[in-house]
C-alpha cells in the first residue's frame, strides 16, 4: 500500500473525534432550537393579538368602578391560576369605558380601588391615582396603565396579550398604541 492511502492511528482517531463531537453539538441544539422556537410551534404565535371578553356591559354600573378577570391569552398548561389576570373597569358612560391594569406604575404592587375617597392607592408605598387613573401623590411618576378596549354585541373585550408599558409599543400588531 502505498503511503497516501493509509490512514495512521492519529488520522482514525481524529476523525472519530469529529464525528462523537458533532453528535454531541446536535443533540445539544435541538432542545435549545426548540426551546427557541416554542412560542411559534405551539401555534399561539398570534396570542398577543387577542381581545379578551370582560363581561357584559351591563355587570359595569355608570359612574362605578368594579374589578373584573380575564384568562391572560398566552398561556401554558402549567400557568394555572396565575394566567387568571385582574383588571379595573371604569364605566364612565354609555359605552365610554376605561380599562386598568391592576399593578401600580411605581413598582407593580397591586392597586386598590377606593370608592369612599374616589381613589386607587398602593399598598406598598402610598401611591394614589385619581378615579380616572392619573397619578394623584407618591412615588409613582405616571398614572395606571390602560387597557384599549372595545364594546361589540353587548360585551366588553380589551385587548390583553400585550402588557401596557410606557415604553414603545413591542406588539406584533402595529396598529397599536403605547401607554404613553
Amino acid at each position: 500500500m502505498s503511503n497516501e492511502t493509509m490512514i495512521t492511528r492519529r488520522g482514525l482517531f481524529m476523525k472519530i473525534g469529529i464525528l462523537l463531537n458533532g453528535l454531541v453539538g446536535t443533540a445539544l441544539a435541538v432542545p435549545i432550537v426548540q426551546y427557541l422556537l416554542s412560542s411559534v410551534t405551539r401555534g399561539r404565535e398570534n396570542a398577543y393579538l387577542s381581545w379578551v371578553p370582560l363581561g357584559p356591559v351591563r355587570e359595569f354600573p355608570e359612574g362605578e368602578t368594579r374589578l373584573a378577570t380575564f384568562r391572560n391569552p398566552y398561556v401554558t398548561p402549567t400557568d394555572g391560576k396565575t394566567a387568571d389576570t385582574a383588571c379595573w373597569v371604569r364605566r364612565i358612560a354609555g359605552d365610554q369605558f376605561q380599562v386598568f391594569a391592576i399593578n401600580c406604575a411605581h413598582l407593580g404592587c397591586p392597586v386598590r380601588w377606593f370608592p369612599q375617597s374616589g381613589l386607587f392607592m398602593c399598598p406598598c408605598h402610598g401611591g394614589a391615582y385619581y378615579q380616572d387613573g392619573s397619578r394623584a401623590s407618591g412615588p409613582p411618576e405616571r398614572g395606571l396603565f390602560e387597557y384599549p378596549y372595545k364594546v361589540q354585541d353587548g360585551q366588553i373585550t380589551i385587548h390583553a396579550g400585550e402588557l401596557p408599558t410606557p415604553g414603545p409599543s413591542a406588539a406584533l400588531d402595529k396598529r397599536t398604541t403605547s401607554c404613553a
